[in-house]
Parts: structure tokens; C-alpha cells; sequence
């Protein structure tokens, strides 16, 4: 993932149990996007219930104006 968008956004991935609800989920990811600028990149539900997602945020970069 990292070549495709030639390095310019950081990822996380976030491994959620079935357990955990879909109202939680959606507020846990609702309060990562409004605060940490992290979007969806991917989604995946798997056999039994279990969700992995990934989430991307572009780096930015400073440059010194020394």
C-alpha cells in the first residue's frame, strides 16, 4: 500500500472483534477521523464476524523557512 500512493499517507490498522457492536465500532471510527484526520482506506469482515480496518491519514511535511 505504502508504493501505490508513492509514500505520501501513513496507515494503521485496527483488528475489531465481533464482540463489539456496530454502534461502538462506528463511534470509535467516527471519533478517529474527527480527531486523528485518519480516513477509511479499507474494510474487511471476515468469516465469523470478525472486521479488520485500515485507515490512512497524508503525512505532512514541513519544510524549514531558515
Amino acid at each position: 500500500m505504502w508504493a501505490e500512493d508513492g509514500g505520501q499517507y501513513e496507515y494503521r490498522v485496527i483488528s475489531i472483534p465481533r464482540e463489539q457492536g456496530r454502534s461502538e465500532t462506528r463511534r470509535m471510527l467516527t471519533d478517529e477521523a474527527e480527531y486523528g484526520r485518519w480516513e477509511l482506506a479499507r474494510s474487511v469482515l471476515y468469516m465469523g464476524g470478525a472486521r479488520r480496518v485500515w485507515l490512512r491519514r497524508k503525512i505532512i511535511r514541513v519544510r524549514s523557512t531558515l
